[in-house]
């Protein structure tokens, strides 16, 4: 989906006035169904979620959180949804026989860095994490689901969007009020900066929180010195514009897609063409990547971002608490 531009602007916006009443109640709904208790795991729960609809860096931030993992000597293995995909699962995620159609986007792209499930039931695919031979699991979403009991959430915030207009779905982009969330969360991971990340930053520590910073570092080789016709269909596409030109590419022009976008053949000859036009190359996101035919994706650039941590050592400290407290699961 594209999420509607009002979303980020005014609370007082004609449309979010409109749809506030729909909003309250599925807040009111949503916040009720994340008081429930949920199942313990077979071994501690990980959660990378975040507080909105859309992208905020949650695979990124749950791939780092993996090598800190590996680091301390754990085993972890990824559990997702598989948000577009069509298998209800609990399935482990192989690549070579799995499309994106099979398990959704993002599990392609966290199955490169670790054993990978998809489950619309978390219990039974937790169960399979650890038949894998995982000793924690790391919840590529799930904030707000919750049927299965987590040792620790971090809740992901992009901070050049923060929580929008601060009202829950239709009316805003949060799925539960915020007020609702604090309590199901350990730390916030707020990647970026700008002014509406920090005034979530700055409710995270009133509430005693700790704020984790980090930033997405483009691999510059791959695009330094091209010109480009960027297009991407991300949660925020703009900002993988903006790390293109941090790259140091030369962006000729820029399309944009609703996020998990199923591009068709038309989409495919459209930026075909306009590229041609401008004697550019095409560049896209590792997401976009997945959802493209092998054909047309060999002639496409690709720019990796890797999540790096301004005190990783601070996420180290919470992160190990949680794993040594298997009494302290919320």
């Amino acid at each position: 989906m594209r999420a509607p531009r009002f979303w980020q602007g005014d609370a007082n916006h004609p449309a979010a006035r409109l749809l506030a009443p729909l909003g309250r109640a599925y807040g009111r709904a949503a916040g009720n169904r994340m008081d429930r208790p949920g199942a313990r795991g077979e071994c501690p729960v990980l959660c990378l979620g975040n507080f909105t609809l859309g992208g905020a860096g949650k695979t990124p931030s749950a791939i780092s959180l993996a090598v800190l993992l590996r680091e301390l000597g754990r085993t972890p293995a990824f559990l997702s949804r598989g948000y577009g995909g069509r298998l209800p699962g609990p399935v482990l995620v192989d690549p070579a026989r799995h499309g994106w159609r099979d398990v959704g986007d993002e599990p392609l792209l966290l199955a490169r860095h670790a054993p990978t499930v998809v489950a619309r039931d978390r219990v039974a695919g937790a169960r399979l994490c650890v038949a894998e031979g995982a000793d924690v699991v790391v919840m590529d979403d799930g904030l707000q689901n919750p049927s299965l009991a987590k040792d620790l959430a971090l809740a992901v915030v992009d901070a050049g969007v923060g929580v929008g207009n601060g009202l829950c779905v239709p009316a805003g982009p949060l799925r539960a009020p915020l007020a609702r969330q604090w309590p199901h969360v350990g730390g916030l991971v707020l990647i970026g900066a700008g002014p509406a990340g920090a005034a979530v930053a700055a409710e995270a520590q009133a509430h005693g929180l700790p704020v984790h910073r980090a930033r997405l570092v483009p691999e510059v080789a791959a695009v330094a010195g091209r010109r480009v016709l960027a297009f991407a269909g991300i949660g925020r596409p703009e900002k993988f514009f903006a790390s293109l030109c941090e790259a140091g590419a030369e962006v000729a022009a820029t399309r944009s897609f609703p996020d998990h976008h199923p591009y068709r053949d038309a989409d495919l000859a459209r930026l075909a063409a306009e590229a041609d036009g401008l004697g550019a190359e095409l560049a896209t996101t590792e997401k976009d990547r997945v959802r493209l035919p092998e054909a047309f994706a060999a002639r496409v650039r690709v720019l990796p971002v890797a999540l790096h941590f301004q005190t990783p050592e601070t996420l180290e400290i919470l992160v190990s608490a949680a794993l040594d407290d298997p009494d302290g699961r919320t």
